[in-house]
């Protein structure tokens, strides 16, 4: 991550740096790199790509896929020195491992539930819950196989599951758990994504 290239050159630069260095030709997802004022924005949306500029916090979310099995990591980086977009990025790893702690201490939580309280946890971190989403699963490629309700799939409102019920084929889900803070005035963003 630099400024003065675009976000679409830094996500060719990643695609040719993941053949490289860990044989990767598959991607469950597209690649995602946003930057400034695109980093308040989701996977789902689709705005301009920009050119990254100095003290930008530029985001990226990664899908690869190794040996058949789905990956999803995304991490946020402060161009510069400003305090507020620094600390955004460091809350966001402490964001994670509250949601994390929280699942793995209440096994038979919903996903309405984590959601709920990933937005909650935001809000008293002093920053805005970004997300329409706070997570999905992940499986051998691709989880949009599974049978079953999408809804049941994800972290957010609409699922009433617990998260520690099987998927449609009858096997344990893997859960990603995904965090994006966004600055009060919704100025800027950051995300953050791991195994939960």
């Amino acid at each position: 991550m630099r400024a003065g290239v675009s976000e679409r050159v830094v996500e060719d630069e990643i695609k040719a740096l993941a053949l490289e260095k860990f044989g990767v030709t598959t991607h469950w997802h597209r690649r995602i790199v946003r930057s400034g004022p695109n980093s308040i924005t989701t996977a789902g949306d689709h705005p301009p790509v920009r050119d990254i500029e100095a003290g930008d916090i530029v985001y990226l979310d990664l899908g690869p896929v190794f040996e058949g099995w789905e990956a999803d990591i995304g991490k946020s980086y402060a161009l510069g020195d400003d305090p507020r977009r620094n600390a955004l990025v460091a809350e966001l790893p402490r964001q994670f491992d509250k949601v994390q702690r929280h699942f793995r201490g209440n096994p038979d939580i919903t996903g309405a539930a984590l959601y709920d309280f990933a937005v909650k946890s935001a809000e008293d971190a002093g920053w805005k819950f970004g997300g329409v989403i706070a997570g999905h699963i992940v499986s051998e490629f691709s989880h949009s196989q599974i049978p079953g309700p999408k809804d049941l799939t994800r972290i957010y409102p609409d699922n009433p599951e617990p998260m520690s019920r099987p998927d449609g084929n009858g096997r344990p889900r893997h859960w990603i758990g995904e965090i994006h803070l966004v600055e009060l005035d919704g100025s800027f963003g950051g995300f953050y994504e791991r195994l939960l």
